[in-house]
């Protein structure tokens, strides 16, 4: 089955509806109003994209999901990306979500995923530690057996939206030594949550957990490597994200750049930025083909641990440099918190440092490379 870059008239659709939800729900004076928030997202756009079956678009049928494929995540992705849409979605419908539906017996499964799927209940992840890195020598939170289940004790960092969510999956180490995923409700006995501030002003949470009752998440000894499988799969909708943030970015930055003068022409006659603008061009398509590749070799059964961190590396860099360029082409206004392009840059930068950092993904690909 050969690779197809032309997307189906109901991908299409999808991309119009995402983008007017978007357009409604999360503009920019939104994203600007939600920076810091101590829930961070808009209840109002959450409810809209459960009632459009978004929120479940990759888990099962079954339980509620709507089974969509990777290409069409990617679409939607895309188009979240380009308003900057603050959401919970990727930590609970991506990553817990998908946690669950790889995980998780039947019993689970059934008990979870349903009000996970139409938005009802929000998730999140807690698997980083401070200083600990993205592997699993860096878990040190434990899991102590109990009468009735487990008791986790530990520090997790970088948290997104704790506040909010009803559930967490945390990621720490057992008895037997390996790192397996347990769930905590919220507000949990021995949970305490402090909000950290971040570069892109965005919702993360240091979450303390002293004695704070768990149930497994999934048979013993399965957790880290579901993470890994999951998260990887993840990266193929970070890059989509990235694609779309920085195809906006350049976008805002061109339409600036043939309405500025200086010296009497306009910026964009200017054949330095015009060239800068070219080369922004072309590493965006190169990153939206890279991350159409992942997902389509996602959706036919192809290996994708090497592809999926290729696009999240090459696709959150593109961000961050196209971003870059837009605020030395905007001059002094483009750092100014008015300035739009200010709002892009920093969360491109963010997603360059989250979810496995360039490092990391580096040496992801490397392995890949080297073993082949």
């Amino acid at each position: 089955m050969p690779l197809d870059l032309d997307l189906s008239s109901e991908q299409d659709m999808l991309t119009e509806m995402v983008a007017g939800v978007a357009d409604r729900f999360s503009p920019l004076t939104r994203v600007r109003d939600l920076e810091d928030d101590p829930t961070g997202y808009s209840p109002e756009l959450w409810a809209q994209l459960g009632e459009l079956g978004l929120i479940g678009l990759l888990l099962p049928e079954a339980h509620g999901g709507s089974g969509m494929s990777m290409v069409d995540a990617v679409v939607v992705y895309k188009e979240l990306g380009r308003n900057l849409v603050p959401s919970p979605h990727l930590v609970s419908s991506v990553l817990a979500g998908g946690l669950i539906a790889r995980g998780a017996g039947e019993d689970q499964q059934a008990q979870w995923l349903p009000t996970l799927a139409s938005g009802e209940t929000v998730w999140t992840v807690a698997v980083q530690e401070p200083g600990g890195g993205f592997t699993d020598a860096g878990i040190t939170t434990k899991a102590v057996t109990t009468d009735a289940g487990f008791a986790l004790t530990g520090t997790k960092r970088h948290v997104f939206f704790a506040s909010a969510a009803q559930h967490l999956v945390v990621a720490a180490r057992a008895a037997d030594d390996r790192v397996d995923l347990f769930v905590v409700d919220a507000g949990a006995e021995g949970m305490t949550l402090t909000q950290q501030m971040s570069i892109a002003s965005d919702t993360q949470y240091q979450v303390d957990l002293a004695g704070t009752p768990a149930v497994r998440l999934g048979d013993a000894g399965t957790g880290w490597n579901n993470w890994n499988q999951t998260l990887t799969e993840a990266m193929i909708l970070l890059a989509a994200q990235a694609v779309g943030g920085a195809d906006q970015a350049l976008r805002i930055t061109a339409d600036y750049s043939k309405e500025r003068k200086q010296f009497g022409k306009a910026l964009a006659e200017f054949q330095a930025l015009s060239h800068d603008m070219a080369n922004c061009r072309t590493a965006v398509d190169g990153a939206e083909v890279l991350t159409y590749e992942a997902a389509w070799s996602h959706d036919t059964g192809r290996d994708i641990a090497k592809l999926a961190p290729m696009a999240k590396l090459f696709a959150a860099k593109t961000f961050r440099d196209v971003t870059a360029i837009g605020q030395q082409i905007f001059g002094g206004i483009g750092f100014t918190l008015e300035a739009d392009i200010q709002l892009y840059f920093r969360r491109a930068k963010s997603l360059q440092l989250n979810w496995w950092d360039d490092r990391h993904l580096e040496r992801l690909i490397a392995a890949q490379v080297l073993d082949a």
